[in-house]
C-alpha cells in the first residue's frame, strides 16, 4: 500500500516541510557529487563522517565533551543522508503527504522542534539496540515516523488515496489514515523485534529508528490532543473535497 495524498486541507503554507524537503534533496544532490569525484569509497567516507555511527555516540558518552557535541551533531546531519533514489523519495513522499499538517497544528517553530526531536528520538534507540554497531545509521526516517505517529493519533479518519497491490493488480483506493499508518507500523515492529539477535555486517533499513520515532510522535500527538480539548479542531475531509483547500 503506497500512499499517495491524503484529504486533509491547511491553513498556512508548509514552509518548514518545504524546506525540509529541499534540504534532503540538496543533501542528496552533494552525495551524488561526492560519489561522480571519488567513487563508492569516498562517498562511504562520507556516510562515516557524517552519518550516525552507534559506537562512536556510545563512546562519546563517557569522553570529553567537544567529542560528545561533534557525535550528536551526527544525528542531526544524518536526516539529511539517502542512501539512494528509492530511500529519498520514499521518505520524501511520506513527509509531504503527512508532514504539512503536522505543521499546521503544531506551528513552523512547533513542527522543527518536533522533527528534530522525533529524529533525536528514533537515534537513540537504534543506538540502544545496538550500542557497537560500526555501520552508518543514514535517513529522515525516524523523524519522519514520529511524524507518521502525531498524524495517525491527530487525524486517524483522515482519508488517503493509496495504490493498493492485490497481487499482481493494483487499485486507488481511499483508505483512513489509521489504516494506511497503522499497518505501516505493523510491518515496522514485526520486522524489528524478528530482526533482534541476528547480525549483519551490511547495510539494512533502521527498524528500531521507525518504531521509537512513531511511538515518539504518538505520544506528542495525544499531548497535543489532550491540550486541545474535546473541542479541538479536525479538519478531516473526504477526497475531492469543494471547499478549496491544499490537500496532502
Amino acid at each position: 500500500m503506497i500512499p499517495l495524498r491524503d484529504a486533509n486541507p491547511t491553513r498556512r503554507r508548509p514552509v518548514v516541510t518545504v524546506a525540509l524537503i529541499a534540504l534532503c534533496v540538496a543533501a542528496f544532490a552533494y552525495e551524488l557529487g561526492v560519489q561522480a569525484d571519488g567513487g563508492d569509497a569516498a562517498l562511504e567516507r562520507l556516510f562515516r563522517h557524517r552519518g550516525l555511527v552507534p559506537e562512536d555516540l556510545t563512546t562519546a558518552l563517557v569522553g570529553p565533551v567537544d567529542g560528545l557535541l561533534r557525535a550528536l551533531s551526527t544525528v542531526l546531519s544524518s536526516m539529511f543522508l539517502h542512501g539512494g533514489w528509492i530511500h529519498l523519495i520514499g521518505n520524501m513522499l511520506y513527509l509531504w503527504i503527512f508532514g504539512n499538517n503536522i505543521e499546521d497544528r503544531l506551528g513552523r517553530l512547533g513542527f522543527l522542534l518536533f522533527y528534530v526531536f522525533g529524529g533525536f528520538v528514533a537515534a537513540g534507540a537504534q543506538v540502544v539496540i545496538g550500542p557497537h554497531s560500526t555501520t552508518p545509521v543514514i535517513g529522515a526516517s525516524g523523524a519522519i515516523a514520529a511524524v507518521l505517529g502525531a498524524y495517525v493519533v491527530l487525524y486517524p479518519r483522515a482519508r488517503v488515496l493509496s495504490l493498493v497491490f492485490l497481487g499482481f493488480f493494483y487499485q486507488l483506493l481511499q483508505v483512513p489514515a489509521i489504516v494506511v499508518l497503522g499497518l505501516w507500523f505493523i510491518l515496522q515492529l514485526i520486522d524489528g523485534v524478528a530482526s533482534l539477535g541476528v547480525s549483519s555486517s551490511g547495510g539494512g533499513v533502521a527498524l528500531f529508528e521507525h518504531i521509537a520515532g512513531f511511538i515518539a510522535g504518538a505520544l506528542v500527538g495525544l499531548l497535543v490532543r489532550g491540550l486541545a480539548g474535546p473541542g479541538g479542531p479536525s479538519r478531516e475531509r473526504p477526497l475531492g473535497s469543494p471547499d478549496g483547500s491544499r490537500v496532502g
